[in-house]
């Protein structure tokens, strides 16, 4: 499989993120390797927190997150998805699947051996995170969900993500940075604009994020929709506590919450929250506000 590797120098003096990187590698299922980073902070031996990112963001999304866990005394992982932030990026948009992506995952989680994990997932990052709960539930302790789904192709995901989906395939410079800046309330400055951007030099480098819309299972016969079926019958058997954070903002995601309010049995009684003036991407918005909340609801449930 051919890959790319965004050249050091993109990352650096970013804005707020001064963080040391990490880097362990995985099989790409064609023989060869591709390098997966990581942000590692906090304490080795504390309970980790598990930030999961989408698309077209990377470890970057929690920056202002990151301080408030390991003040707390919890280490903080937050890997970046093949294909975007400071991982391998695979030229080839059919060498991204959603099943391959889980399975990176998967073996990131292996590999270090994460155990009694805080899931904090949103976007791709609940898409592939909550597939991961739902592989190995015994390493996960509990489950803040912000502005994601685990779609299965069985009911329609609505005209804002129709429309999305088509400015991501239609649009000719696909910019990480101006999609992050329009999917927030609070908006970003310039730096961090370019900081999206960083990960992509150029349209090479964009297989994963552009491709990536089109893997959200929207029929019921999609590749991913059955494995997605599965997942959510495991999930409704588990009592893990939950929690939904939602940005009230976010029009592709909007109600969507309910669905893992009724249907999982550890979010029920919990308390449950939607973010005022935060949009898709909460943790630009409301970032320290869900670390708080993530905080809580760990000295609650643990």
């Amino acid at each position: 499989m051919k890959a790319l590797r965004t050249p050091d120098d993109r990352f650096a003096d970013l804005t707020d993120y001064s963080f040391a990187p990490n880097y362990l590698t995985v099989e790409d299922t064609e023989g060869g390797r591709l390098r997966v980073h990581y942000l590692d902070e906090g304490p080795r031996d504390a309970a980790p927190v598990l930030l999961m990112h989408g698309e077209p963001t990377w470890s970057y999304l929690y920056r202002h997150m990151v301080h408030r866990f390991t003040a707390k005394g919890h280490r903080v992982v937050a890997p970046d998805l093949v294909g975007f932030g400071k991982s391998d990026k695979p030229v080839q948009r059919g060498d991204h699947t959603y099943q391959r992506h889980v399975d990176w995952m998967s073996s990131v989680l292996s590999q270090l051996d994460l155990r009694d994990i805080t899931l904090v997932c949103q976007d791709w990052g609940g898409l592939i995170g909550l597939r991961l709960w739902a592989d190995m539930p015994d390493r996960f302790a509990r489950i803040v969900i912000a502005n994601t789904a685990l779609p299965t192709g069985d009911q329609p995901m609505g005209k804002a993500f129709e429309a999305w989906r088509e400015f991501s395939q239609q649009v000719p410079e696909f910019r990480a940075g101006r999609i992050v800046y329009g999917g927030t309330t609070a908006k970003l400055t310039e730096d961090e604009v370019a900081a999206y951007d960083a990960p992509f030099p150029d349209e090479s480098y964009m297989a994963g994020a552009r491709h990536f819309p089109m893997l959200v299972p929207t029929r019921p016969d999609d590749p991913a929709s059955q494995a997605n079926r599965d997942a959510w019958q495991v999930l409704t058997t588990l009592d893990t506590p939950v929690l939904t954070a939602f940005g009230a903002d976010d029009k592709v995601m909007a109600g969507v919450e309910k669905a893992f309010q009724t249907r999982l049995p550890g979010a029920k009684n919990q308390p449950h929250v939607i973010l005022p003036n935060a949009g898709h991407f909460v943790q630009e918005d409301a970032g320290e506000a869900l670390a708080d909340l993530t905080n809580q609801f760990i000295d609650q449930t643990g």
